[in-house]
């Protein structure tokens, strides 16, 4: 065999993860139902002029399900795919707790509803990478109703302690 044989049969089966048309499919399918359902969060998020929008919860999404997928891909153990979930919401909420300011002079805090929207779309990111679409999907509606309710709550003339502006 030629080097330049060597080189092509090399390249061949370093892009040879997906073994057929099927494991490709399942993969698209996942990954572009994730970022979907992380851009529909995005999107109300975005309407509503909160700092993590459309681009962030898609990012989010598709990659927490990039995440899990790949470890169930190579057939690696339930233990350690949940292991793998485990850093994951570890490393998501690092970078929520980011989105977090407090106020000291106003005693408020800001950025606990986008906080708590980003993880939830890592989860709901990893249920996509799991192959759980209808739970991602019905997730996703839960999260648009309750995001729904921020209206009306103030309408009501409620709010949160240290949280005037529904964050």
């Amino acid at each position: 065999m030629t080097a330049w044989e060597t080189i092509q049969q090399t390249i061949v089966e370093e892009f040879s993860d997906l073994g057929d048309v099927g494991q490709v499919t399942q993969l698209v399918v996942r990954l572009l139902l994730a970022a979907l359902l992380g851009g529909m969060l995005g999107l109300q998020r975005e309407r509503q002029g909160k700092p993590a929008g459309i681009r962030t919860h898609m990012l989010v999404a598709a990659s927490s399900a990039l995440i899990v997928l790949v470890p169930l891909q190579a057939g690696m153990s339930e233990e350690a795919v949940s292991r793998v979930v485990q850093g994951l919401l570890a490393g998501v909420g690092f970078v929520c707790a980011g989105a977090i300011l407090k106020l000291e002079r106003e005693e408020q805090v800001h950025g606990l509803t986008t906080a708590a929207g980003v993880w939830m779309t890592a989860a709901i990111g990893i249920a996509c990478g799991m192959g759980r679409d209808l739970t991602a999907a019905l997730s996703t509606l839960l999260v648009l109703g309750i995001l729904a309710l921020e209206a009306p709550i103030r309408r009501l003339g409620i709010k949160g302690k240290g949280a005037p502006d529904g964050e």
